[in-house]
């Protein structure tokens, strides 16, 4: 055989031909690096006494931006991989030949690639861009010497790094006597010398894109001011997640940061993304932004706190990479702009951000809270430069780039500040910081981070490692969380009813499980209901074979318990799991009390007819299904074309019964079944649509109307990984023209 064809994970495969040097990779989710390490398809080598690495010299990207909720082209380490560790941008290096990493696919991705790797580089790319921001003339003045100096004195087009090859249905050679050409979506065939192979880039329905590394499970404490080390690695370690926290302040937890496998990184730690509260955000890198699909998949809008340069810079590259308008980023995310060296107090969590050199928009936080002892503080220290680096800058200074003196000395000691812990980014080179620069440090406590190795005797003298799952507890609860929260959920249940009615179901215990127990078996009667605080569960029902995901905020158990059935659905723990126990007596009685049944038990079936499709199928939870199912409303389809007038521009219609198929002229595209979801173009995009649907005899839908769900980030999320692919079917049939729209650039 002399083409090699290796599946890497769901959704990514490694093809290559040895005769013609021939290295594709096929589909670059997240951190797909680290599994081309593991899988020995990146080794260090040498090349005479030059050190290298191997791996790719072109990279197939998928026609989606999305698979199942996460991003499917994310090039840049990849491509940094490539010029930098294989040595095709280093100066005198053998493999730098004047080849340049290759990207090949449809154009309108191409074209998104080159703009998010740009936006990757150099982040904001002008003096007028910062001040857009709000910033100052000469800070702004002061960041572009920076980011000057970082780009070697000048801001250069990534068609100057890399070329870019668009594929169609024709073959297009790529190496000598190497065809490749696009069958269909997410599909190519490559021939070489009288051999073949199909490389499909699709993920498999109800597959996601794995982690490369195992992380086990854990079972976090909530809190009055605690750190929780989620990451202490950077973007080419293949045992640990990239750098980033969790913070716990009275029980709320936020995210330092959003790096790769964020999803996988949550349930390890027995969390979902429903009980965060919001993310602070030091910069637009992809180790410290790849995870924020993660973060749209919430059933709430998480408040992003950042400086406006870091949020703008954040926001054009999610822009470029999805080729949407930078106004969709307040879509997902209750926006909370930060003052540079300006503390700001959320509910007693006080935040402050400061400029750190970087080449792109970088800022470090303090965090402080008032304890019993006077001000506890944290600082994280992510992606900031060493001392060298910043006296280079004024040793080489120009007139368009470097530092001041005074500016780099103020720089230093913003990172000297004392704090009673610090984590800092140690991982040298030319943008990140040394542990020798903080030999004197007097902070309480310093945790080194941000590497891919363990830490030198010297740097052991200095600074502490962290586990993953492990936390620094800088104040301790004296209170229950958990209580605290089941009571929110329950008031939101019941929202007519009085603390003291609450109480009455309140008053039961929490239990903690764990991970892969069973909570409920399908077929046996349901004696306690489960009102799941913390942590991950799952669905699985005999007749469907469907795997539901469950977060905090569900209610296992309710329907079956209110009619006297058997649970007709088996619910397991995938984490540690924190519920509150009722039993179901004594909810059955508090209903048949103090609320109506028949207008639960149809809310329990809306919502169990909502759990079987799949834009509704996970992440929701129950106080979220309820209004959903409240808004729902019955519509009658007759035999023919589904009209598009004023009365359906703004809802979403799932099918409940019947037959719907789209067409563009005479071709059929998609046949819709009971459970899809149409209409989503004009509802949710402002979109006329370029096809039609037609109802096939008689069909029942339900309709929703779209300001309902607009503000749930899952379910919008889902509608625009959906309304993309139907673009592309149009397209692939050549029925229209490209699609020229608020979502499509």
């Amino acid at each position: 055989m002399k083409i090699r064809q290796i599946k890497l994970t769901p959704g990514v495969e490694w093809v290559e031909i040895e005769d013609v040097g021939l290295r594709i990779l096929c589909g670059c989710p997240a951190d797909i690096v680290k599994h081309l390490m593991r899988r020995g398809l990146i080794i260090e080598t040498l090349i005479g006494d030059v050190p290298a690495e191997t791996g790719p010299n072109m990279i197939l990207i998928s026609d989606m931006t999305l698979q199942g909720g996460e991003f499917c082209n994310l090039a840049e380490f990849p491509v940094l991989q490539m010029l930098y560790k294989q040595g095709m941008l280093l100066p005198r290096h053998p493999n730098n030949t004047g080849r340049k990493p290759l990207l090949m696919g449809l154009e309108d991705q191409l074209q998104a690639q080159l703009n998010y790797i740009h936006r990757g580089n150099y982040g904001l790319i002008s003096k007028e861009e910062l001040l857009a921001t709000g910033m100052d003339d000469d800070l702004a003045d002061t960041m572009m010497r920076i980011k000057t100096h970082f780009a070697f004195g000048e801001i250069r087009p990534p068609s100057e790094l890399l070329d870019c090859l668009p594929l169609d249905h024709h073959d297009t050679e790529i190496a000598p006597g190497v065809m490749i050409k696009r069958i269909t979506l997410n599909k190519y065939r490559l021939d070489y010398d009288g051999e073949h192979v199909i490389i499909d880039m699709n993920l498999p329905e109800g597959e996601s894109y794995k982690s490369p590394y195992p992380l086990g499970m854990h079972h976090v404490s909530r809190e009055y001011f605690s750190v929780i080390h989620s990451g202490e690695g950077d973007g080419w370690d293949i045992d640990r997640p990239c750098m980033g926290s969790l913070l716990s302040f009275q029980g709320k937890l936020y995210l330092i940061d959003a790096g790769p496998n964020l999803g996988a990184i949550l349930n390890s730690l027995s969390l979902s993304v429903n009980e965060l509260d919001g993310i602070f955000h030091t910069h637009c890198h992809d180790d410290h932004f790849a995870g924020l699909t993660a973060l749209l998949q919430s059933d709430h809008k998480l408040r992003y706190y950042a400086t406006p340069y870091v949020r703008s810079a954040v926001t054009k590259k999610l822009s470029a990479l999805l080729s949407i308008d930078e106004e969709e980023f307040g879509n997902y995310f209750d926006i909370s702009d930060l003052e540079t060296n300006v503390w700001r107090d959320i509910g007693g969590l006080g935040v402050m951000p400061v400029v750190s050199p970087h080449p792109v928009e970088n800022t470090i936080f303090k965090f402080s809270v008032l304890g019993p002892k006077g001000h506890y503080t944290y600082n994280h220290l992510a992606d900031i430069a060493a001392d060298r680096v910043l006296d280079d800058m004024v040793d080489n200074a120009t007139e368009t780039s470097g530092m001041t003196r005074e500016y780099c000395e103020v720089v230093k000691q913003e990172y000297r500040t004392y704090a009673n812990l610090k984590k800092i980014d140690i991982g040298g080179g030319l943008i990140h910081g040394d542990a020798i620069d903080f030999a004197e440090d007097t902070s309480n406590k310093l945790v080194l981070a941000h590497v891919n190795r363990d830490l030198t005797t010297d740097e052991r003298k200095i600074g502490s490692g962290a586990e993953f799952g492990t936390a620094d507890v800088l104040i301790p609860a004296s209170q229950d969380y958990l209580r605290r929260q089941a009571y929110r959920y329950l008031q939101s249940y019941f929202p007519t009813l009085s603390n003291s009615k609450l109480q009455i179901l309140l008053n039961n215990r929490l239990r903690k499980l764990n991970p892969h127990e069973i909570l409920i078996q399908q077929g046996e009667p349901v004696g306690e209901l489960l009102l799941v605080l913390s942590g991950n569960a799952e669905e699985i029902s005999n007749e469907s074979h469907e795997v539901v995901r469950l977060t905090a905020g569900d209610f296992l158990g309710e329907l079956p318990a209110l009619q006297g059935t058997e649970a007709n659905a088996t619910f397991r723990a995938t984490s540690f799991l924190s519920v509150l126990v009722i039993p179901s007596q004594q909810y059955l009685a508090f209903i048949d009390q103090y609320a109506d049944r028949h207008l639960i038990e149809d809310l329990a079936r809306k919502r169990l007819w909502l759990r079987n499709t799949w834009l509704f199928n996970e992440g929701l939870s129950y106080p979220v299904h309820n209004r959903v199912a409240n808004s729902m409303m019955m519509s009658e389809l007759e035999d023919g074309l589904v009209p598009e007038n004023e009365d359906n521009q703004n809802i979403i219609r799932i099918l409940d019964s019947g037959v719907i198929k789209r067409f563009s002229d005479d071709n059929v595209l998609e046949t819709l079944r009971s459970g899809d979801f149409f209409n989503e173009g004009r509802a949710i995009f402002n979109v006329v649509p370029k096809s039609h649907w037609l109802t096939i005899g008689s069909a029942q839908v339900w309709d929703i109307p779209a300001d309902v769900i607009d503000d749930i980030p899952i379910v919008r999320w889902k509608l625009l990984e959906t309304f993309r692919r139907r673009v592309q079917t149009v397209r692939d049939a050549n029925l229209t023209a490209p699609v020229h729209t608020t979502v499509e650039a």
